[in-house]
Parts: C-alpha cells; sequence; structure tokens
C-alpha cells in the first residue's frame, strides 16, 4: 500500500528541493513535480516528492484525522 501525507514547507532549496516539517520530523524533498511552491505551503508527499499542493485547512484536518486513527490503533494494541 502506498500512503501520501501533507507537510508544511519551511524552506525551499537550491534547485528543486524543499525542507518541510511533518509533525516535527524534517526532511529534505524534491518539488520537481509542482510549480511555484514557497515557505508555508503544505504539499502531499509520496516517496520523497511533493506530488500536490493543498490548502492548510484541508492539511490539518487529514493530520489531524491521521494521528486519531493511530491513537485508536494504539488503544485497540493496548487492550487485550
Amino acid at each position: 500500500m502506498c500512503l501520501a501525507v501533507p507537510a508544511r514547507v519551511v524552506e525551499c532549496l537550491e534547485g528543486v528541493r524543499a525542507l518541510i516539517d511533518l509533525e516535527g520530523v524534517r526532511m529534505e524533498i524534491s518539488l520537481e513535480l509542482l510549480d511555484d511552491v514557497r515557505p508555508g505551503d503544505y504539499v502531499i508527499v509520496h516517496v520523497g516528492y511533493a506530488i500536490g499542493k493543498l490548502d492548510e485547512d484541508e492539511a490539518l484536518a487529514t493530520l489531524q484525522a491521521m494521528a486519531a486513527m493511530a491513537q485508536a490503533d494504539a488503544r485497540e494494541g493496548a487492550q487485550p
């Protein structure tokens, strides 16, 4: 299964690279597939590439839903 996640662009780097932040984890990604990405934008990241842009409200709602699913999984795993 493949998963793409929203992340906030912290800094645009030389070439077509950017530094992103995802829940406190920072990593460098490629912007090769997108135009006009700026710091503060939210992008959808898949295997190190930004594959789409989305607005902040949608990104935050998605991240919140992913966190809720992770918490539910953790609770289910903790029960006998």
